[in-house]
């Protein structure tokens, strides 16, 4: 299920063995020999992460651009996702990078191109064009550096609930755009009682409790305050001194004390959710809105999920998560330059865009308000086209470290281990 694996390499620092990270800095990023007569070298290597043998969106758009461009050769990279994000910022920081390689934006996760850009190891496009196509809405600071765009987004996803509505409906269950927390809450043991769970959790994986947590502060940190983070740059505000971050640990753990999860949901991993999922055990799980259509594709057409935002506890205005946080960056190092400028740009094209956004099954960026949206955004589309969404925070963090800490801690929460308030003193220091 690709929803999971890109939870982990979006939202988390996976660890891997440093054999294999040295393994992987062993694979030559060469764009291709060096130029003739001044001319750049027109092959060039493009690396991502995949944990799923059925996604080519990347591959996609480079023959897209293949096709547009005749002479150009774009030699693919496709790396294991586990391992993606500690493997290419091994290659990237020891000089050996791809000429384009998929990233992250801001400065919160391990192959974010904030962290890289410090170093000067990224191609820098000043370009007024390119920073005007940014996305509307999101920080516009988590995709620059210097003033310079670093990194171009991909697609524009919904961080929430990946849903299997008519199994839900099937089973006495209504859970939509507009429901809050307890509307849920009031569901789940009569759900329980039939053998089912309204959402599954992976609460062994600290990406899972951290995305679902982070689900919930879309509406009761970023909701209110939008800048949030920016005040936490500035010293103005403070995890711990914040309601609202309390209010979302708490959240999760009302739905886990109302048996709203799954059994065992707290020590489970993702196979529990696989499982319970394809068993029809599960209705729902936390994930980027790209895993529907993976498993809608994977079921052969007999499954319809839909995409629902996080629910609200009661007197908080329910607002979605999005995020346009997975970026294409390019090398400093490369010999084609301007190549791999141009390529990145092809991101921003209306078929590059569209190319991305029909195979991963997310939102061309900035099409939202007005683009003829996938089915299974029905259910989202008002809340997109009102604006009631906030990005997605962590983007903004420092480092990988502070949202470590609320993965870990969140589960800690769960299993009574720890108080809202030993997490979120945690992750202010971890901020540093």
């Amino acid at each position: 299920m690709t929803n999971h694996n890109r939870a982990r390499r979006r939202l988390a620092t996976v660890a891997i063995p440093m054999a294999a990270g040295l393994l992987l800095a062993a694979c030559g990023g060469d764009s291709g020999g060096s130029s003739n007569n001044g001319q750049e070298p027109q092959t060039i290597s493009f690396a991502f992460g995949s944990a799923n043998p059925n996604e080519h969106y990347f591959q996609d758009a480079a023959k897209g651009y293949e096709k547009a461009h005749p002479g150009v050769k774009i030699n693919i990279q496709k790396l294991p996702a586990e391992s993606y994000a500690t493997a290419i910022a091994t290659r990237v920081q020891g000089g050996n990078a791809p000429d384009v390689f998929q990233a992250e934006s801001g400065s919160g996760q391990t192959d974010a191109v904030g962290n890289f850009a410090k170093g000067g190891l990224l191609i820098q496009i000043s370009d007024p064009a390119v920073r005007a196509a940014l996305p509307k809405g999101e920080d516009p600071s988590q995709f620059l550096y210097n003033d310079k765009v670093v990194g171009i987004p991909i697609a524009t996803a919904v961080n929430g609930i990946v849903f299997n509505d008519e199994l839900a409906k099937q089973n006495g269950v209504n859970v939509t755009a507009t429901s809050t927390l307890d509307d849920v809450i009031n569901q789940c043991a009569a759900a329980k009682a039939k053998g089912k769970a309204i959402f599954g959790l992976a609460g062994a994986i600290p990406a899972n409790t951290g995305i679902a947590t982070m689900e919930f502060a879309a509406s009761t940190v970023y909701g209110p305050t939008p800048d949030w983070d920016a005040q936490r740059k500035a010293g103005k505000v403070t995890f711990a001194g914040t309601p609202g971050w309390t209010a979302a640990l708490e959240s999760l753990k009302r739905l886990n004390d109302s048996k709203c999860f799954q059994p065992g949901a707290v020590g489970a991993g993702f196979d529990a959710l696989t499982n319970g999922a394809g068993q029809g055990k599960i209705f729902g799980f936390f994930a980027p809105s790209g895993a529907a259509k993976s498993i809608m594709d994977g079921a052969g057409g007999h499954v319809k999920l839909v995409v629902l935002p996080m629910p609200a506890p009661a007197g908080t205005k329910t607002y979605a998560s999005v995020s346009s946080d997975i970026v294409v960056a390019g090398s400093a190092k490369t010999k084609s330059p301007k190549l791999v400028e141009d390529f990145m740009k092809y991101f921003q094209t209306p078929e590059g865009t569209k190319i991305v956004a029909d195979a991963q099954g997310t939102i061309p960026v900035n099409a939202a308000e007005n683009a003829t949206l996938l089915p299974q955004y029905a259910t989202v589309e008002q809340t997109i086209k009102n604006k009631d969404v906030r990005g997605f925070g962590t983007v903004n963090w420092p480092n990988g470290k502070v949202y470590d800490a609320l993965g870990s801690g969140a589960t800690g929460v769960l299993t009574g281990q720890k108080t809202p308030e030993e997490v979120l003193k945690q992750m202010d220091a971890a901020w540093g």
